[in-house]
């Protein structure tokens, strides 16, 4: 296992079917795990890695591309262990809006502010502010930024964003850290 940066890069393989499964690059525990319907891209984070007490982001690598199916049953993970299952049918589209990338040039993208952690839900056992296919328009809650124990509502809206417009993909897990500037969600204008 090699961490770059605190970074950790899940390991693909691909069934007969085309389904790709995703497998843990160590021992530890895994949290902040991304729930069944979550699109995922290379690159993207699956989680985290908690290896004797060091905390690694956790990647999709190159090849993985398609929304979570199956999610492993165990936080605790062995070297290889089973993580997510992905179903790239469908996801031509997809496959060219990676959710990673700090792609600026397209102007689709609703982008955090201030870096802290991204709530996608008002309370763990409520639904989330948005999914993928959901139209929203300005001023929709897309999510909560907890910044120093404070809880900020990410309202949906920007000069550079259509209104209404259509959730094509969310980038962060529910509960992940994320940083100034990256993406929240990507829309397309809907009609």
């Amino acid at each position: 296992m090699s961490a770059l940066n605190n970074r950790l890069s899940a390991k693909a393989a691909t069934s007969a079917d085309g389904r790709v499964e995703l497998r843990s690059p160590g021992v530890g525990e895994w949290v902040n795990r991304p729930l069944v319907g979550h699109l995922i891209a290379p690159g993207s984070v699956i989680g985290h890695l908690v290896v004797l007490g060091f905390r690694y982001s956790l990647f999709a690598p190159e090849g993985a591309l398609g929304r979570v199916v199956s999610v492993g049953a165990e936080s605790a993970v062995d070297f290889e262990a089973p993580l997510l299952v992905l179903d790239p049918e469908g996801l031509a589209e997809a496959q060219q809006q990676d959710v990673t990338k700090s792609d600026t040039s397209s102007g689709l993208a609703l982008r955090a502010a201030s870096s802290g952690r991204y709530y996608s839900r008002p309370a763990p056992d409520k639904p989330a502010f948005v999914s993928v296919g959901d139209i929203i328009n300005a001023g929709h809650v897309i999510g909560l930024l907890e910044v120093m124990k404070t809880f900020n509502r990410i309202q949906y809206g920007g000069d550079e964003l259509p209104s209404p417009a259509r959730v094509i993909a969310i980038g962060p897990d529910d509960g992940a850290d994320v940083e100034a500037g990256d993406v929240l969600i990507r829309v397309e204008a809907a009609s």
